[in-house]
């Protein structure tokens, strides 16, 4: 027997296809700057920053459909109609989902780190995902990433370096509007360090 498909959510990206690319009109109706933010959690993040910047669309991706429903009344709540969530797997979603040169930030906040070396294969940012990554970002667009590993901070700047595409960009507490993830709360309020990482698609070959 056939499952029904299921219902999306108020304010749910599913898109019908999930074997080829989406095209950008898929995603959001207006041509505002698209953000996503990769592994949203409880949603903290998008929210606060599709309140602040309503000239942008932002789309939350999650795995965890619990997470995404929640995120979804969150967003339904609040009237943010430049949000929508998207429930796939994170790797998945930039290396054949998303639009070319559709993105304008990424941003990939305390990811699992697979602290074990057997497991470092599994961390998102390699080779294959920075290349998908400068596929989809638009010239100009940015990467931005978080963790409070420093030894994946390390590994994900190695990465960064051997792939040789993208430009560093300063980071300053200051630089702009960014709110804190509710992991970064909690492990900063135990005293843990942030490490973080801000670079750029060039804006020409």
């Amino acid at each position: 027997m056939s499952q029904t498909p299921r219902a999306a959510e108020p304010g749910e990206l599913l898109p019908k296809d999930y074997f080829r690319r989406l095209i950008t009109s898929e995603l959001f109706t207006s041509r505002s700057p698209l953000e996503v933010d990769l592994g949203c959690g409880d949603g903290s993040f998008a929210l606060e920053m599709a309140r602040q910047y309503p000239a942008r669309n932002f789309l939350a991706v999650e795995r965890l459909l619990g997470r995404v429903r929640k995120v979804c009344r969150r967003a339904t709540k609040a009237k943010l109609e430049n949000l929508r969530v998207l429930r796939l797997e994170a790797r998945y979603t930039v290396e054949w989902l998303l639009p070319h040169a559709s993105v304008s930030r990424l941003h990939l906040l305390f990811p699992d780190p697979w602290p074990k070396a057997k497991h470092h294969r599994r961390r998102l940012v390699q080779q294959e995902f920075l290349s998908a990554l400068d596929t989809i970002l638009v010239p100009g667009g940015e990467f931005l990433f978080k963790t409070d590993h420093e030894e994946y901070f390390e590994w994900a700047k190695v990465e960064l370096a051997m792939f040789g595409r993208f430009l560093p960009l300063d980071w300053p507490e200051d630089a702009f509007f960014y709110p804190q993830t509710d992991f970064e709360r909690q492990w900063r309020a135990e005293g843990r360090t942030v490490f973080h990482l801000r670079v750029q698609k060039p804006t020409s070959a």
